[in-house]
């Protein structure tokens, strides 16, 4: 008998189903509870850290968009506003985004403390740390779009306003099991949630700060390129390569769990539809400047990137792969022409955060129906009309009591020798006659 088998099972054979028996044992056994524990804890960690390196970007794109003399400012900028936002989440927006009644609006004001156990599934340190840079990917929006005019110490402490409350509380809406999450609001991992928040409280300071001196002309067209050149355009392009690999961080670990052979497909799946919506945002953007001003605008494709990344963070996992470069392109033909609609306005976003942000934001929120059959899009506008409305004005309400008490703009003076030389007093690149 055992010869016959050997006569039956030959090498070949027994490879093929040895590989059968593996990926059928693979699909089918379930890991315990510690192990689990482990890996979904370890998505958070990794990709939360991936998500920190997005500080880079943001820091990199923001100093290359600005002229030569505001760069040591933008950097001053990111790394106090990541190092607020740490201390404001810690002390107070954890537990104002998950210390919310079931269908509630606003959680505790208490510190976060770690009661981690094994039975939530990941260790709470991790989920604090996981959403503590997405809160700081927030404020790091609005540092760039008020750019070259605004005085450090009032940018600081909006920051710490909208890490330790404001965002917190409108997480919670949806994260924290809030009103929005009763009414089935979907919002994968935050193109409106993070992004449109960010984008609206960063619009709303741009209306009261005004456009930098000389930035528009009577007739609202843009100044000459000359006197509002970006310092340096492969720094920006950097930027948007660093923020391209850390929104890998920002979609994958936002399916909250890595101890299944589902999970594993599904992150898998998020990276890819990731990567094609900022593929189809880059080359729409190109393809559209083209056809309308003769040439192909770097700039825009960097940003289209950003947008078609803002738009498929709604919903990176359902799309199919042509779907989310669909998606995506969308985004980027928005940045074009949100861009502008800002210029026809006489908003002066400095590094085109508002319709990479904001506008894409908003178009991934109400896409979501498209590929997710769960979604309604009614639910969806109430909820992007309520986010955003509910973040807009009470960030114009914040920027005006500071604009009409401390201040918030530079004074012509300062402005027009630069921000390195008045605010941080250190120059990042000499001037040469």
């Amino acid at each position: 008998m055992r010869k016959i088998f050997k006569k039956i099972i030959t090498p070949a054979t027994a490879l093929i189903l040895l590989l059968n028996m593996s990926s059928a044992s693979v699909a089918e056994t379930t890991v315990s509870a510690e192990v689990g524990f482990i890996f979904n804890t370890f998505l958070f960690l990794v990709c939360g850290f991936l998500v920190m390196f997005m500080a880079a970007g943001f820091a990199m794109l923001e100093s290359g968009m600005v002229t030569s003399k505001s760069v040591s400012v933008i950097c001053a900028k990111n790394i106090g506003l990541f190092s607020i936002a740490g201390i404001m989440f810690w002390m107070f927006g954890y537990n104002v985004a998950y210390g919310i009644p079931e269908g509630g609006y606003i959680g505790k004001f208490i510190p976060w403390s770690d009661g981690s156990k094994i039975g939530t599934g990941y260790a709470d340190g991790s989920d604090w740390y996981f959403q503590m840079v997405f809160c700081a990917t927030t404020v790091s929006i609005v540092s760039g779009t008020l750019a070259e005019r605004i005085k450090l110490w009032p940018f600081f402490l909006f920051a710490a306003i909208l890490t330790g409350f404001l965002y917190p509380f409108i997480m919670g809406w949806q994260w924290g099991g809030g009103w929005l999450a009763a009414r089935g609001f979907s919002d994968f991992a935050g193109s409106t949630l993070v992004h449109s928040t960010g984008g609206a409280a960063a619009l709303a300071g741009a209306i009261l700060l005004g456009p930098r001196l000389g930035r528009f002309t009577k007739k609202g067209d843009p100044a000459p390129v000359k006197p509002f050149a970006a310092s340096s355009i492969p720094l920006v392009t950097i930027g948007v390569f660093i923020l391209w690999l850390g929104w890998f961080g920002f979609n994958g670990g936002s399916q909250l769990a890595m101890g299944t052979f589902d999970d594993a497909v599904a992150v898998s799946k998020i990276f890819i539809n990731t990567n094609l919506a900022a593929c189809g945002g880059v080359m729409a953007a190109a393809i559209v400047t083209r056809l309308s001003i003769g040439k192909t605008d770097v700039v825009q494709m960097l940003n289209g990137a950003i947008g078609g990344l803002v738009a498929i963070t709604a919903e990176p996992l359902m799309p199919s792969p042509i779907a989310a470069i669909l998606i995506g392109a969308v985004g980027g033909v928005i940045v074009v022409y949100g861009t502008k609609f800002l210029f026809a306005m006489k908003i002066d976003d400095v590094v085109g955060a508002v319709p990479a942000h904001l506008f894409a934001g908003i178009w991934g929120t109400l896409a979501v129906p498209i590929t997710n059959s769960g979604a309604s899009f009614g639910t969806q506008l109430l909820g992007v009309i309520a986010i955003n409305a509910t973040v807009f004005v009470i960030s114009f309400i914040i920027w005006a009591v500071m604009k009409n008490t401390f201040g918030i703009r530079l004074s012509k003076e300062a402005e027009l020798k630069g921000t390195d030389v008045t605010e941080t007093g250190v120059i990042a690149y000499a001037i040469r006659d």
